[in-house]
């Protein structure tokens, strides 16, 4: 075995990482800005009590996903390439909530879907228009059941060799569907406002079939946008950045000026007014 190896970071708790090489899996003090997900050079040291990893440097990262926390974007995961928004009736999944997702994943270079769990529970029409929304703009939109194991193969296919990222509301089944791919239960533990709900205790890559891996990581599921620009959050609206090109002014506020061409399709409704709407709260944040 080498002394100096290559691996991903498959855990992360607060100060410490493991990571997964060709030759098993080492224990490594975390490095500074070192995220599950990320790929490694680590350093193989052999003591007199056990073996253990020192992380050498990062690799480079096909994409990152930070949170704002404070004056800061702390990052939680690397080399991801698509974010599953998972909706649901019950909870509620709001519009906002996906709209913020779908800006997020774009920003950091990831293609966003929607998995529309629960389908064993009867859709309201309303649901189902929300839905639509979606699908008229050209996202993907898978419907499972993760609780009665329904259509889970079409999430495995479609993310062959791929890197996801489950996100939703709480009791929307990121865990369950998490375990029922990776065919075992995650890591949970209780959280202490003892609602009976559960969430994953630290950050972790799982791999199932097809070359599949799954980042799981709690802090993950509220994003803000204030720090973002208007050019950042229009690469979440493609219908609204591609009628923007046709605004009469370059310098348009997309809401009351003349000529605006945003306005137009809105009010004719070949724009969405949700996506609009959202659109207009996030850039006046």
């Amino acid at each position: 075995m080498k002394k100096v190896q290559t691996g991903q970071v498959i855990e992360f708790y607060s100060n410490t990482c493991l990571v997964k090489t060709n030759f098993g899996k080492f224990s490594c003090v975390a490095i500074k800005n070192v995220v599950v997900g990320d790929y490694v050079e680590l350093e193989i040291i052999q003591d007199s009590k056990k073996t253990h990893g020192k992380i050498l440097k990062i690799s480079y990262r096909n994409s990152k996903i930070s949170k704002r926390i404070g004056n800061k974007n702390k990052l939680f995961a690397a080399n991801v390439t698509h974010v599953g928004i998972l909706v649901s009736q019950s909870p509620k999944t709001s519009s906002e909530f996906i709209d913020k997702w779908i800006i997020k994943s774009k920003t950091s270079k990831i293609v966003p879907f929607i998995i529309n769990n629960k389908t064993d529970i009867e859709s309201s029409l309303e649901y189902d228009e929300r839905l639509g929304i979606y699908k008229n703009i050209g996202l993907k939109i898978i419907s499972i059941s993760a609780k009665y194991d329904e259509n889970i193969g079409e999430i495995v296919d479609y993310l062959k060799d791929k890197c996801v990222l489950f996100v939703g509301n709480s009791g929307a089944g990121k865990s369950t569907l998490t375990s029922k791919v990776i065919g075992k239960e995650i890591k949970t533990s209780s959280l202490s406002n003892d609602q009976g709900v559960h969430t994953t205790s630290i950050s972790s890559l799982y791999e199932a079939e097809n070359g599949l891996k799954i980042i799981d990581s709690p802090g993950m599921r509220d994003i803000e946008l204030a720090d973002y620009s208007t050019n950042e959050i229009i690469k979440g609206f493609d219908e609204i950045y591609n009628a923007s090109k046709h605004c009469k002014f370059n310098d348009c506020n997309h809401i009351d000026n003349d000529g605006c061409n945003i306005a137009n399709l809105v009010s004719n409704g070949q724009i969405n007014i949700s996506r609009y709407n959202n659109f207009i709260k996030f850039i006046n944040k």
